[in-house]
Protein backbone atom coordinates (compact mmCIF):
# COMPACT_ATOMS: atom_id res chain seq x y z
CA UNK A 1 0.00 0.00 0.00
CA UNK A 2 2.88 2.22 0.83
CA UNK A 3 4.36 2.27 -2.71
CA UNK A 4 1.07 2.40 -3.86
CA UNK A 5 0.53 5.86 -2.38
CA UNK A 6 3.82 6.88 -3.11
CA UNK A 7 3.39 6.16 -6.95
CA UNK A 8 0.33 8.66 -6.59
CA UNK A 9 2.30 11.61 -4.52
CA UNK A 10 5.43 11.54 -6.56
CA UNK A 11 2.94 12.64 -9.72
CA UNK A 12 1.15 14.86 -7.68
CA UNK A 13 4.53 16.17 -6.79
CA UNK A 14 5.36 16.27 -10.72
CA UNK A 15 2.51 17.99 -11.73
CA UNK A 16 2.86 20.60 -9.26
CA UNK A 17 3.24 23.74 -11.50
CA UNK A 18 0.67 22.04 -14.15
CA UNK A 19 -2.01 22.30 -11.41
CA UNK A 20 -1.92 25.78 -10.87
CA UNK A 21 -1.92 26.09 -14.47
CA UNK A 22 -5.31 24.04 -14.37
CA UNK A 23 -6.96 26.30 -11.34
CA UNK A 24 -6.32 29.72 -13.35
CA UNK A 25 -8.57 27.98 -16.27
CA UNK A 26 -11.58 27.96 -13.82
CA UNK A 27 -10.38 31.13 -11.94
CA UNK A 28 -11.26 32.89 -14.64
CA UNK A 29 -14.52 32.01 -15.00
CA UNK A 30 -16.82 35.06 -13.59
CA UNK A 31 -19.14 32.88 -11.89
CA UNK A 32 -20.80 35.12 -9.30
CA UNK A 33 -24.28 33.34 -8.70
CA UNK A 34 -26.05 36.68 -6.71
CA UNK A 35 -25.53 38.67 -10.19
CA UNK A 36 -28.17 37.53 -12.93
CA UNK A 37 -26.25 39.25 -15.51
CA UNK A 38 -23.63 36.37 -15.04
CA UNK A 39 -25.76 33.25 -15.07
CA UNK A 40 -24.33 32.50 -18.26
CA UNK A 41 -21.11 32.51 -16.63
CA UNK A 42 -21.83 30.07 -13.82
CA UNK A 43 -23.35 27.77 -16.53
CA UNK A 44 -20.19 27.45 -18.49
CA UNK A 45 -18.76 27.51 -14.96
CA UNK A 46 -20.59 23.73 -14.28
CA UNK A 47 -19.86 23.06 -17.75
CA UNK A 48 -15.99 23.24 -18.09
CA UNK A 49 -16.06 21.25 -14.08
CA UNK A 50 -18.17 18.55 -15.55
CA UNK A 51 -15.52 18.43 -18.61
CA UNK A 52 -12.79 18.77 -16.21
CA UNK A 53 -14.15 15.66 -14.05
CA UNK A 54 -14.49 13.47 -17.18
CA UNK A 55 -10.69 14.15 -18.01
CA UNK A 56 -10.04 13.43 -14.45
CA UNK A 57 -11.04 9.79 -15.23
CA UNK A 58 -14.46 10.29 -12.91
CA UNK A 59 -17.56 8.91 -14.95
CA UNK A 60 -21.12 10.06 -14.77
CA UNK A 61 -20.18 13.43 -15.21
CA UNK A 62 -24.09 15.46 -15.00
CA UNK A 63 -25.15 18.70 -15.33
CA UNK A 64 -28.55 18.76 -13.06
CA UNK A 65 -31.27 21.34 -13.14
CA UNK A 66 -32.31 22.30 -10.14
CA UNK A 67 -34.38 25.68 -10.06
CA UNK A 68 -31.30 27.95 -10.30
CA UNK A 69 -27.54 27.47 -11.63
CA UNK A 70 -26.47 23.63 -11.95
CA UNK A 71 -25.68 21.37 -9.68
CA UNK A 72 -22.48 19.05 -10.78
CA UNK A 73 -22.29 15.07 -9.84
CA UNK A 74 -19.92 12.55 -11.29
CA UNK A 75 -18.78 9.53 -9.62
CA UNK A 76 -16.22 6.27 -9.87
CA UNK A 77 -17.73 3.28 -7.77
CA UNK A 78 -15.63 0.56 -8.81
CA UNK A 79 -13.65 -0.57 -5.19
CA UNK A 80 -15.95 -3.54 -4.66
CA UNK A 81 -16.09 -3.88 -1.06
CA UNK A 82 -14.68 -0.31 -0.18
CA UNK A 83 -16.27 2.73 1.66
CA UNK A 84 -17.96 5.38 -0.40
CA UNK A 85 -16.68 9.44 0.13
CA UNK A 86 -19.28 11.82 -1.02
CA UNK A 87 -17.20 15.04 -1.75
CA UNK A 88 -19.02 18.53 -1.47
CA UNK A 89 -17.72 21.63 -2.72
CA UNK A 90 -19.16 25.05 -4.72
CA UNK A 91 -18.21 26.71 -7.92
CA UNK A 92 -20.06 29.57 -7.49
CA UNK A 93 -17.85 32.94 -6.13
CA UNK A 94 -18.62 35.98 -4.47
CA UNK A 95 -19.66 39.47 -6.39
CA UNK A 96 -15.65 41.13 -7.22
CA UNK A 97 -17.45 44.66 -5.69
CA UNK A 98 -15.76 47.11 -5.04
CA UNK A 99 -13.55 46.72 -8.30
CA UNK A 100 -11.27 49.12 -7.32
CA UNK A 101 -9.76 47.71 -3.93
CA UNK A 102 -8.46 44.82 -5.74
CA UNK A 103 -4.76 45.00 -6.77
CA UNK A 104 -4.97 42.78 -9.70
CA UNK A 105 -8.21 42.32 -11.87
CA UNK A 106 -10.11 39.79 -9.78
CA UNK A 107 -10.44 37.05 -12.56
CA UNK A 108 -6.95 37.25 -14.02
CA UNK A 109 -5.29 35.06 -11.40
CA UNK A 110 -1.80 36.51 -10.58
CA UNK A 111 1.12 34.65 -8.66
CA UNK A 112 2.97 36.95 -6.38
CA UNK A 113 4.36 36.54 -2.69
CA UNK A 114 3.34 32.56 -3.29
CA UNK A 115 0.14 32.97 -3.67
CA UNK A 116 -2.63 33.20 -6.46
CA UNK A 117 -4.83 36.48 -6.37
CA UNK A 118 -8.34 35.77 -7.74
CA UNK A 119 -12.14 35.60 -6.55
CA UNK A 120 -12.87 31.95 -5.38
CA UNK A 121 -9.46 31.28 -4.92
CA UNK A 122 -9.41 29.83 -1.78
CA UNK A 123 -13.55 30.31 -1.66
CA UNK A 124 -13.88 27.21 -3.30
CA UNK A 125 -12.24 27.01 -6.51
CA UNK A 126 -8.96 26.11 -5.29
CA UNK A 127 -10.24 23.72 -2.28
CA UNK A 128 -12.34 21.48 -4.81
CA UNK A 129 -9.44 21.37 -7.52
CA UNK A 130 -7.02 20.10 -4.68
CA UNK A 131 -9.48 16.95 -4.92
CA UNK A 132 -10.07 16.43 -8.79
CA UNK A 133 -6.24 16.67 -9.01
CA UNK A 134 -6.02 13.96 -6.14
CA UNK A 135 -8.41 11.95 -7.80
CA UNK A 136 -6.66 12.41 -11.10
CA UNK A 137 -3.46 11.47 -10.06
CA UNK A 138 -4.81 8.31 -8.14
CA UNK A 139 -6.08 7.16 -11.38
CA UNK A 140 -3.57 8.28 -13.94
CA UNK A 141 -1.25 5.77 -12.01
CA UNK A 142 -3.50 2.84 -10.91
CA UNK A 143 -6.32 3.21 -13.18
CA UNK A 144 -8.71 2.69 -9.95
CA UNK A 145 -9.27 4.22 -6.50
CA UNK A 146 -9.34 2.74 -3.16
CA UNK A 147 -13.02 3.87 -2.22
CA UNK A 148 -15.27 4.74 -3.78
CA UNK A 149 -15.91 8.36 -4.55
CA UNK A 150 -18.78 10.43 -5.22
CA UNK A 151 -18.76 14.29 -6.21
CA UNK A 152 -21.18 17.18 -5.79
CA UNK A 153 -20.51 20.53 -7.11
CA UNK A 154 -23.66 23.46 -6.32
CA UNK A 155 -23.48 26.82 -7.88
CA UNK A 156 -25.46 28.48 -5.01
CA UNK A 157 -23.72 28.45 -1.77
CA UNK A 158 -22.71 32.06 -2.05
CA UNK A 159 -26.84 32.77 -2.29
CA UNK A 160 -27.65 30.40 0.13
CA UNK A 161 -28.02 27.25 -1.33
CA UNK A 162 -31.50 27.96 -2.31
CA UNK A 163 -32.60 24.68 -4.00
CA UNK A 164 -29.75 22.08 -3.29
CA UNK A 165 -31.94 20.76 0.35
CA UNK A 166 -34.92 19.73 -2.04
CA UNK A 167 -32.34 17.95 -4.73
CA UNK A 168 -30.35 16.23 -1.59
CA UNK A 169 -33.91 15.12 0.22
CA UNK A 170 -35.08 14.07 -3.38
CA UNK A 171 -32.07 12.01 -4.16
CA UNK A 172 -30.72 9.99 -1.01
CA UNK A 173 -29.76 7.11 -3.09
CA UNK A 174 -27.52 8.92 -5.59
CA UNK A 175 -26.11 10.58 -2.80
CA UNK A 176 -25.57 7.91 -0.44
CA UNK A 177 -21.95 7.40 1.05
CA UNK A 178 -20.03 6.31 4.15
CA UNK A 179 -18.43 9.94 4.95
CA UNK A 180 -19.20 13.04 3.31
CA UNK A 181 -16.03 15.10 2.76
CA UNK A 182 -16.49 19.29 2.90
CA UNK A 183 -13.36 21.39 1.28
CA UNK A 184 -14.62 24.52 2.25
CA UNK A 185 -13.37 25.69 5.55
CA UNK A 186 -10.05 26.68 7.04
CA UNK A 187 -6.84 26.04 9.11
CA UNK A 188 -5.68 27.40 12.44
CA UNK A 189 -2.66 28.90 10.65
CA UNK A 190 -0.02 28.18 7.83
CA UNK A 191 2.52 26.68 10.99
CA UNK A 192 -0.69 24.54 12.50
CA UNK A 193 -3.02 22.51 10.27
CA UNK A 194 -6.61 22.06 11.49
CA UNK A 195 -10.07 20.39 11.05
CA UNK A 196 -13.29 22.07 11.68
CA UNK A 197 -15.05 19.82 14.07
CA UNK A 198 -17.58 22.08 14.42
CA UNK A 199 -19.79 24.81 13.37
CA UNK A 200 -22.23 27.56 14.80
CA UNK A 201 -26.05 27.81 13.38
CA UNK A 202 -27.39 30.97 12.82
CA UNK A 203 -30.87 33.25 13.24
CA UNK A 204 -31.16 36.74 11.31
CA UNK A 205 -34.01 38.73 12.49
CA UNK A 206 -34.90 41.95 11.59
CA UNK A 207 -36.53 44.58 14.25
CA UNK A 208 -38.58 47.54 13.11
CA UNK A 209 -40.28 49.78 15.76
CA UNK A 210 -42.66 52.63 14.69
CA UNK A 211 -43.56 55.10 16.24
CA UNK A 212 -45.26 58.14 15.10
CA UNK A 213 -46.62 58.29 11.71
CA UNK A 214 -44.06 60.82 10.50
CA UNK A 215 -40.82 62.50 11.21
CA UNK A 216 -41.65 64.97 14.03
CA UNK A 217 -39.84 68.13 15.81
CA UNK A 218 -38.31 67.07 18.77
CA UNK A 219 -38.60 70.03 20.24
CA UNK A 220 -42.29 70.33 19.81
CA UNK A 221 -43.12 67.29 20.09
CA UNK A 222 -40.18 65.44 22.80
CA UNK A 223 -41.45 64.50 25.44
CA UNK A 224 -45.19 63.74 23.92
CA UNK A 225 -45.07 60.76 22.38
CA UNK A 226 -42.42 57.42 22.12
CA UNK A 227 -38.96 58.52 20.09
CA UNK A 228 -38.69 54.78 18.55
CA UNK A 229 -35.02 55.20 18.51
CA UNK A 230 -35.39 55.45 22.26
CA UNK A 231 -36.97 52.03 22.84
CA UNK A 232 -35.24 50.22 20.33
CA UNK A 233 -32.14 50.99 22.71
CA UNK A 234 -33.81 49.58 25.20
CA UNK A 235 -35.19 46.50 23.84
CA UNK A 236 -31.81 45.83 23.19
CA UNK A 237 -29.86 46.43 25.64
CA UNK A 238 -32.27 44.32 27.49
CA UNK A 239 -31.05 40.90 25.43
CA UNK A 240 -27.08 41.16 26.82
CA UNK A 241 -26.05 42.03 30.02
CA UNK A 242 -22.32 43.49 31.10
CA UNK A 243 -20.48 40.68 30.19
CA UNK A 244 -21.73 39.38 27.10
CA UNK A 245 -24.07 36.80 28.25
CA UNK A 246 -27.44 37.02 26.64
CA UNK A 247 -30.80 37.75 28.46
CA UNK A 248 -33.34 36.23 26.17
CA UNK A 249 -34.77 33.83 28.48
CA UNK A 250 -34.49 30.02 27.81
CA UNK A 251 -31.79 30.85 25.40
CA UNK A 252 -29.44 28.44 26.70
CA UNK A 253 -31.70 25.93 27.78
CA UNK A 254 -30.87 23.52 25.02
CA UNK A 255 -27.18 24.26 24.99
CA UNK A 256 -24.67 20.87 24.70
CA UNK A 257 -21.84 21.95 27.64
CA UNK A 258 -17.97 21.38 26.19
CA UNK A 259 -16.42 18.19 27.15
CA UNK A 260 -13.64 18.20 29.26
CA UNK A 261 -11.68 16.81 25.84
CA UNK A 262 -13.13 19.38 24.17
CA UNK A 263 -11.70 21.97 25.82
CA UNK A 264 -8.33 20.46 25.78
CA UNK A 265 -8.01 20.91 22.19
CA UNK A 266 -8.95 24.58 22.17
CA UNK A 267 -6.18 24.82 24.72
CA UNK A 268 -3.75 23.60 22.40
CA UNK A 269 -4.75 26.15 20.55
CA UNK A 270 -1.78 28.77 20.44
CA UNK A 271 -3.47 32.16 21.40
CA UNK A 272 -1.57 35.68 21.52
CA UNK A 273 -3.61 38.51 22.75
CA UNK A 274 -1.31 41.08 21.48
CA UNK A 275 -1.65 39.79 17.94
CA UNK A 276 -5.55 39.28 18.40
CA UNK A 277 -5.78 42.65 19.47
CA UNK A 278 -3.51 44.22 16.32
CA UNK A 279 -5.84 42.16 13.89
CA UNK A 280 -9.11 43.32 15.11
CA UNK A 281 -7.98 47.07 16.23
CA UNK A 282 -10.24 46.14 19.46
CA UNK A 283 -9.01 47.64 22.46
CA UNK A 284 -9.32 44.88 24.79
CA UNK A 285 -10.94 41.26 24.55
CA UNK A 286 -14.92 41.00 25.79
CA UNK A 287 -17.09 38.48 26.12
CA UNK A 288 -18.99 35.81 28.85
CA UNK A 289 -17.53 34.95 31.70
CA UNK A 290 -15.57 31.53 32.15
CA UNK A 291 -14.99 30.71 28.32
CA UNK A 292 -11.76 31.67 27.19
CA UNK A 293 -11.65 34.04 24.16
CA UNK A 294 -11.15 30.91 21.32
CA UNK A 295 -14.06 29.40 22.91
CA UNK A 296 -16.20 32.52 23.17
CA UNK A 297 -15.54 32.47 19.34
CA UNK A 298 -16.39 29.61 17.92
CA UNK A 299 -18.03 26.57 20.53
CA UNK A 300 -21.10 29.32 22.55
CA UNK A 301 -24.21 30.97 21.70
CA UNK A 302 -24.32 34.86 20.59
CA UNK A 303 -26.08 37.49 19.90
CA UNK A 304 -24.98 40.69 18.07
CA UNK A 305 -26.01 43.77 16.33
CA UNK A 306 -25.33 43.95 12.96
CA UNK A 307 -26.74 46.97 12.27
CA UNK A 308 -28.75 49.94 13.52
CA UNK A 309 -30.89 52.38 11.76
CA UNK A 310 -33.56 55.41 12.28
CA UNK A 311 -33.55 59.20 12.18
CA UNK A 312 -31.48 61.38 11.01
CA UNK A 313 -27.28 60.32 10.78
CA UNK A 314 -26.59 63.02 7.89
CA UNK A 315 -23.87 65.72 9.06
CA UNK A 316 -24.42 68.20 11.34
CA UNK A 317 -27.28 68.91 13.74
CA UNK A 318 -31.26 68.53 12.84
CA UNK A 319 -33.66 67.76 15.55
CA UNK A 320 -36.02 65.38 14.66
CA UNK A 321 -37.83 62.92 16.59
CA UNK A 322 -37.74 59.81 14.14
CA UNK A 323 -41.22 57.85 12.97
CA UNK A 324 -38.79 54.66 12.38
CA UNK A 325 -35.57 53.05 13.63
CA UNK A 326 -34.47 49.31 13.41
CA UNK A 327 -31.59 46.75 13.87
CA UNK A 328 -30.28 43.74 12.15
CA UNK A 329 -29.90 41.01 14.86
CA UNK A 330 -27.51 37.80 14.58
CA UNK A 331 -27.45 34.68 16.87
CA UNK A 332 -24.87 31.90 16.42
CA UNK A 333 -25.63 28.82 17.45
CA UNK A 334 -23.78 25.99 19.19
CA UNK A 335 -25.31 21.94 18.96
CA UNK A 336 -28.30 21.18 20.57
CA UNK A 337 -29.54 24.63 19.37
CA UNK A 338 -33.02 25.20 17.51
CA UNK A 339 -33.31 27.92 15.11
CA UNK A 340 -36.66 27.94 15.35
CA UNK A 341 -37.03 27.95 18.59
CA UNK A 342 -33.91 30.76 19.14
CA UNK A 343 -36.28 33.01 16.89
CA UNK A 344 -39.52 32.38 18.60
CA UNK A 345 -37.87 33.02 22.20
CA UNK A 346 -36.33 36.34 20.43
CA UNK A 347 -39.94 37.44 19.47
CA UNK A 348 -41.23 36.40 22.57
CA UNK A 349 -38.82 38.25 24.36
CA UNK A 350 -39.35 41.72 22.35
CA UNK A 351 -43.12 41.54 22.87
CA UNK A 352 -42.46 40.91 26.39
CA UNK A 353 -40.33 44.33 26.89
CA UNK A 354 -41.54 46.44 23.84
CA UNK A 355 -43.83 49.39 25.56
CA UNK A 356 -47.12 49.78 23.74
CA UNK A 357 -45.94 53.28 22.73
CA UNK A 358 -44.42 51.84 19.63
CA UNK A 359 -45.01 49.20 17.14
CA UNK A 360 -42.73 46.30 16.77
CA UNK A 361 -42.48 44.28 13.57
CA UNK A 362 -40.08 41.39 13.23
CA UNK A 363 -38.73 39.39 10.46
CA UNK A 364 -36.15 36.79 10.13
CA UNK A 365 -33.89 36.18 7.41
CA UNK A 366 -32.04 33.07 7.48
CA UNK A 367 -31.56 29.93 9.77
CA UNK A 368 -28.90 27.42 10.13
CA UNK A 369 -28.75 24.44 12.43
CA UNK A 370 -25.37 24.22 14.30
CA UNK A 371 -23.04 21.21 13.65
CA UNK A 372 -20.63 19.42 15.55
CA UNK A 373 -18.66 15.77 14.55
CA UNK A 374 -17.19 13.78 17.73
CA UNK A 375 -13.76 13.91 18.20
CA UNK A 376 -13.48 9.57 17.93
CA UNK A 377 -15.57 9.88 14.71
CA UNK A 378 -13.33 7.13 12.64
CA UNK A 379 -13.44 9.05 9.53
CA UNK A 380 -12.17 12.36 11.63
CA UNK A 381 -9.35 10.43 12.80
CA UNK A 382 -8.57 9.19 9.18
CA UNK A 383 -8.62 13.07 8.22
CA UNK A 384 -6.26 13.73 10.59
CA UNK A 385 -3.56 11.24 9.73
CA UNK A 386 -3.69 12.28 6.45
CA UNK A 387 -3.33 15.82 7.44
CA UNK A 388 -0.10 14.70 9.15
CA UNK A 389 1.20 12.79 6.51
CA UNK A 390 1.07 15.66 3.94
CA UNK A 391 1.92 18.66 6.78
CA UNK A 392 4.50 16.54 9.07
CA UNK A 393 2.89 18.08 11.71
CA UNK A 394 0.05 16.39 13.85
CA UNK A 395 -3.06 18.71 13.02
CA UNK A 396 -5.82 20.49 15.91
CA UNK A 397 -9.15 20.01 16.04
CA UNK A 398 -11.06 23.61 15.68
CA UNK A 399 -14.55 24.87 15.54
CA UNK A 400 -15.87 27.51 13.13
CA UNK A 401 -17.51 30.20 14.45
CA UNK A 402 -19.24 30.55 11.51
CA UNK A 403 -22.00 28.87 9.83
CA UNK A 404 -22.53 26.46 6.41
CA UNK A 405 -25.94 25.83 6.06
CA UNK A 406 -25.57 23.40 3.41
CA UNK A 407 -23.52 20.81 6.25
CA UNK A 408 -26.58 20.76 8.28
CA UNK A 409 -28.38 20.12 5.16
CA UNK A 410 -26.14 17.38 4.33
CA UNK A 411 -26.54 15.48 7.85
CA UNK A 412 -29.88 15.68 8.19
CA UNK A 413 -30.86 14.31 5.02
CA UNK A 414 -28.20 11.76 4.77
CA UNK A 415 -27.53 10.94 8.36
CA UNK A 416 -23.82 9.66 7.47
CA UNK A 417 -20.21 11.19 9.08
CA UNK A 418 -19.23 14.51 7.50
CA UNK A 419 -15.38 15.55 7.78
CA UNK A 420 -15.15 19.87 7.44
CA UNK A 421 -11.18 19.46 6.11
CA UNK A 422 -10.00 22.99 4.78
CA UNK A 423 -7.07 24.64 4.13
CA UNK A 424 -8.11 28.58 3.64
CA UNK A 425 -6.45 30.80 6.04
CA UNK A 426 -7.84 34.03 7.75
CA UNK A 427 -6.05 36.15 6.16
CA UNK A 428 -7.07 34.90 2.68
CA UNK A 429 -9.75 38.02 2.50
CA UNK A 430 -12.62 35.40 1.24
CA UNK A 431 -15.50 37.37 0.68
CA UNK A 432 -13.25 40.21 0.07
CA UNK A 433 -11.15 42.32 -2.33
CA UNK A 434 -7.63 40.77 -3.05
CA UNK A 435 -8.67 37.28 -2.39
CA UNK A 436 -5.64 34.77 -2.39
CA UNK A 437 -5.25 31.28 -1.79
CA UNK A 438 -1.28 30.18 -0.44
CA UNK A 439 0.41 27.58 -2.74
CA UNK A 440 1.87 25.61 -0.14
CA UNK A 441 -1.46 25.19 1.43
CA UNK A 442 -2.96 24.52 -2.13
CA UNK A 443 -0.58 21.53 -3.35
CA UNK A 444 -0.77 20.11 0.55
CA UNK A 445 -3.74 19.62 0.54
CA UNK A 446 -4.03 18.08 -2.68
CA UNK A 447 -1.52 15.34 -1.04
CA UNK A 448 -3.95 15.57 2.18
CA UNK A 449 -7.10 14.54 -0.22
CA UNK A 450 -5.09 11.67 -2.07
CA UNK A 451 -3.24 10.35 1.42
CA UNK A 452 -7.33 11.07 2.65
CA UNK A 453 -8.63 8.16 0.24
CA UNK A 454 -6.36 5.58 1.63
CA UNK A 455 -6.62 6.35 4.94
CA UNK A 456 -10.49 5.73 4.31
CA UNK A 457 -10.12 2.28 2.54
CA UNK A 458 -7.86 1.06 5.38
CA UNK A 459 -10.31 -1.64 7.76
CA UNK A 460 -12.24 0.16 10.16
CA UNK A 461 -12.24 3.61 8.45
Amino acid sequence: MANRIDQVIGLIEKNREDFIEDLKEILRIPSVSADPARAGEVRRCAEWLADRLKRAGLEHATLHEIGGHPLVTADWLHAQGKPTVLIYGHYDVQPDDPVDLWETPPFEPTIRDGKIWARGATDDKGQLMMHVHALESYLAVHGSLPVNVKIMMEGEEEIATENLSAFVAANKDLLSADVIVVSDTGMFSKELPGITVGLRGLVYMQLDLTGPGHDLHSGSFGGGVENPANALAAIIASMKDEAGKVLIPGFYDDVVPLTDEERAEFARLPYDEERFLKETGAPKPFGEEGYTVLERMSARPTLDVNGIFGGFAGEGPKTVLPSKAGAKISMRLVPNQDPDRIARLFEEHVARVCPDTVRFEIRQFSGAYPFVTPLTDPSLQAAARALERAFGIKPVFIREGGSIPVVATLSENLGIPIVLMGFGLPSENAHAPNENFDLDNYHKGTLSSAYLMEELSLPGK
